[in-house]
């Protein structure tokens, strides 16, 4: 009976060890699930920021896209108002320009419709004059920025067709 007993308390003190053992991995579990929450937590206030800073940041943009679009119209009306002033200084100062180095004589220039194998098309500016006794027509278009493309398609316009089926109106 004593060796059982003896045995019997071995096996409680073994026990008991298993069980602090035990009770130490639980308190360490359970320290670290409280770090995870925490973690968790300071995660989804991260999330909640950048959710807010995401969306100031897509009012912001939708705010400069229509002062970019704001400014696209304004740039465009300067654009006709500078235009239009270009052709007011080419009507004044393209005869005299014309007569001192062509020779050409000619009246005031003009905005003119033309017509040519049946597609219209405006010009800036339309002249009709006279250069060493034959009749001439200048044509004229103002640009406030000019590119290759723009003298490509001029130079289409006015010299690909064939002239004799202009129709000036």
């Amino acid at each position: 009976l004593e060796e059982a007993v003896t045995r019997l308390a071995e096996a409680q003190s073994r026990t008991e060890v298993r069980v602090d053992k035990l009770e130490e991995a639980v308190t360490r579990l359970a320290e670290a699930q409280r770090r995870t929450e925490a973690r968790v937590d300071k995660l989804e206030k991260a999330i909640a920021e950048l959710a807010e800073a995401q969306r100031r940041t897509e009012e912001a943009l939708g705010e400069l896209v229509r002062v970019v679009r704001e400014q696209n119209v304004k740039i465009e009306r300067l654009s006709d108002i500078v235009g239009f002033g270009l052709e007011d200084i080419a009507r004044v100062v393209l005869p005299g320009w014309l007569y001192r180095h062509l020779g050409v004589e000619m009246g005031e220039f003009r905005r003119e419709c033309l017509s040519v194998d049946g597609k219209r098309g405006e010009v800036n500016l339309y002249g009709e004059g006279v250069m060493r006794g034959e009749r001439v027509v200048i044509v004229g278009e103002c640009k406030s920025r000019i590119y290759k493309r723009d003298i490509e398609r001029f130079y289409k316009r006015v010299y690909c067709p064939v002239t004799e089926n202009m129709d000036v109106r």
